[in-house]
């Protein structure tokens, strides 16, 4: 995708006031961490100008190049708060980066295709991992990575060791660890099953509460009709 470039000028308002101010302006405050001086510096950008930069964009970590009073930052979107009810962003924080030094991101895992497994054999496709932690620079950030699962039977596992990714990408995330697996069908367990066994052991003690309260409302009238034989 097109390179992202967004105004951004220093912030000198903080607190709740000056902040919600702020946003009522169409401004949206963040911060970006420094990395050459160190500390943080606070900004503001357009909330416009940032929406439109965002739109289409899935990733999570995302290099923008940030245009403060003519200087070019480069640095990565690290954290995105949005209004609970509007959806809209009110807080941004970004960390400046070297696009000549490897960042360590986490890439969202999406599996693509119909396991064997499960187009022939019936069994259940199950994904145990959902990311992936990685090293790369910062032009070569992927939204997610696709990973083909067609090829996996029943009882089959695919592991981190098993990712097929450009040499551009160090995964670091441990290779042992489980992304997929397709599970026969008798591994799975029925839900209506479960449900109707958990509901046959319920019926014996209802049915025992029932016949205690019914057992004590009697001892009560009888004992209340031996009050009434002696008055």
């Amino acid at each position: 995708m097109d390179p992202i470039k967004i105004k951004a000028e220093a912030r000198t308002e903080q607190g709740t006031g000056a902040v919600r101010r702020l946003r009522r302006a169409g401004m949206i405050p963040g911060s970006v961490m420094k990395m050459k001086k160190g500390g943080t510096e606070l900004i503001k950008l357009p909330e416009h100008d940032f929406m439109m930069a965002m739109r289409g964009r899935t990733g999570k970590q995302i290099l923008v190049t940030l245009d403060m009073n003519g200087a070019e930052v480069p640095a990565l979107l690290r954290e995105l708060q949005n209004d609970v009810l509007k959806g809209t962003p009110i807080h941004v924080d970004f960390s400046e980066v070297s696009l000549t030094q490897k960042v360590r991101i986490t890439v969202p895992l999406y599996l693509v295709g119909e396991p064997k497994g499960v187009k022939i054999g019936g069994g259940v496709l199950e994904q145990v991992l959902r990311s992936v932690d990685i090293d790369c620079l910062p032009t070569d950030i992927p939204e997610r990575f696709d990973v083909d699962v067609s090829a996996l039977d029943i009882d089959q596992t695919m592991f981190v060791r098993d990712l097929k990714l450009d040499a551009k990408y160090t995964v670091v995330t441990r290779g042992e660890f489980a992304l997929a697996v397709v599970k026969a069908p008798d591994d799975v367990p029925a839900a209506g099953a479960a449900a109707a066994a958990a509901g046959a052991a319920a019926a014996p003690e209802v049915i025992k509460k029932g016949k205690e309260e019914e057992a004590a409302a009697g001892d009560a009238k009888a004992a209340d009709a031996k009050k009434e034989e002696k008055k």
